[in-house]
């Protein structure tokens, strides 16, 4: 038999025995690479990693990292989960939006048929075009014309229902564009009805509110996709797709684990659909109302520390559509205060601890938003900026 100091030596030889270890001392990866990490005043940026995911999130993903799947009927499971919560007829974990985007479309042009599936991006005898309003024209869209397609630009309903044809695969919607365009979310889904062309809305930055989840689908979009890891707090690198069932199914013949598909490097993991459908789940239960009143607290920690130098001024501003969150735009006469709102960001970035206030900021006001910050996070930034801006005060 085995003395417990032989045995502890025996399983220190083992090659689990790291993981042994590890259940009593956390490394921490980030800070061994010498890699700063900051306090969130800026958002839910990719660039910035977007949000933390909650534990809950964190254990789902922990377990179903210990065990064996396939990876279709989890997609299956998984998918059928979220479409009940949703309300809606199918759904599906995508890698991003990002994703989403690329495998709706290809569900768009290919449908089921398999011979189409590996020709894309080649559109040849299939419909290769994609109608979008002018205003909706954005940065993501190289998503969509991945595929193969031509994008049809056109501004009013009458232009759309001219451009409408045999060649129309797709009418894509960019949601945060909706008060620049002149066709709402609902003429757009009205109209694709009545062209019987397939409707795509991607609002991936468009929740909160909650509501917004099952809203598009219920407008009569034939898809629609969420980031997982923005307001939902899910992995950062997963999504959803909502929509008609039959699409969804060719959606997902369009990608992992499928082979020869436009999206086969686009996988999913099996953690990621688990952690994904517990962000989902998490998400539904908040108490937002609660939410959001801690957010304007935070608002007005920074605001109350940074009004206390003359010429400064702050305004609360919520965005319409994405990123539907309280934004605190600080302002001040740069002759008093000498010191420009761009300059401000950079102090607060190579400060200790460093903090990240919004990509907004420009020469004019220098913002904030709160609803990425951890407890305790506000009262920080509002010292440093006071600490700045008292420097600075002429």
């Amino acid at each position: 038999m085995f003395g417990r100091r032989p045995f502890l030596g025996f399983m220190s030889s083992l090659p689990f025995a790291p993981g042994l270890r590890a259940a009593t001392k956390k490394r921490d990866v980030i800070a061994e690479l010498g890699v700063r990490t900051f306090i969130n005043a800026a958002g839910t940026y990719t660039a910035l990693t977007a949000s933390l995911m909650p534990p809950e999130v964190m254990d789902a993903m922990r377990t179903a990292s210990r065990q064996y799947v396939n990876l279709i009927d989890l997609q299956d499971a998984v998918g059928k989960r979220i479409a009940t919560l949703l309300e809606c007829e199918s759904a599906m974990v995508t890698s991003g939006a990002a994703c989403a985007l690329t495998i709706g479309t290809a569900a768009c042009l290919t449908g089921k048929d398999r011979a189409r599936i590996q020709r894309l991006p080649d559109v040849t005898g299939m419909p290769g075009e994609v109608l979008v309003q002018k205003s909706h024209r954005y940065g993501y869209d190289h998503a969509v014309r991945a595929c193969g397609v031509k994008l049809v630009e056109i501004e009013t309903a009458e232009e759309l229902e001219k451009a409408a044809g045999p060649q129309s695969a797709m009418m894509l919607f960019f949601n945060d564009a909706e008060p620049r365009g002149r066709i709402n979310a609902d003429e757009w889904a009205r109209l694709g009805k009545k062209l019987n062309i397939p409707t795509f809305n991607d609002a991936s930055a468009d929740v909160p509110p909650v509501s917004n989840l099952k809203k598009y689908t219920k407008l009569g979009f034939d898809l629609v996709t969420f980031s997982g890891g923005k307001g939902i707090c899910g992995p950062q690198s997963a999504g959803l797709l909502l929509g008609r069932k039959d699409l969804i199914e060719a959606a997902r013949m369009n990608t992992s684990p499928n082979s020869d598909t436009i999206s086969r490097g686009m996988k999913v993991n099996k953690e990621e659909m688990v952690g994904m459908l517990v962000a989902l789940e998490a998400f539904m239960q908040r108490d937002h109302e609660a939410e959001g009143r801690e957010w304007d607290k935070r608002v007005a920690t920074i605001q109350k520390a940074a009004e206390k130098y003359k010429t400064v001024s702050c305004s609360v501003e919520v965005p319409p559509i994405a990123n539907h969150t309280p934004h605190l735009k600080i302002k001040w006469d740069q002759g008093a205060i000498r010191i420009a709102p761009p300059d401000v960001l950079k102090a607060l970035r190579e400060g200790s601890p460093s903090i990240e206030a919004c990509p907004m900021t420009n020469k004019e006001m220098l913002v904030f938003t709160v609803w990425m910050m951890q407890p305790g996070d506000a009262e920080v930034v509002a010292r440093r900026v006071a600490e700045i801006l008292k420097q600075a005060s002429a």
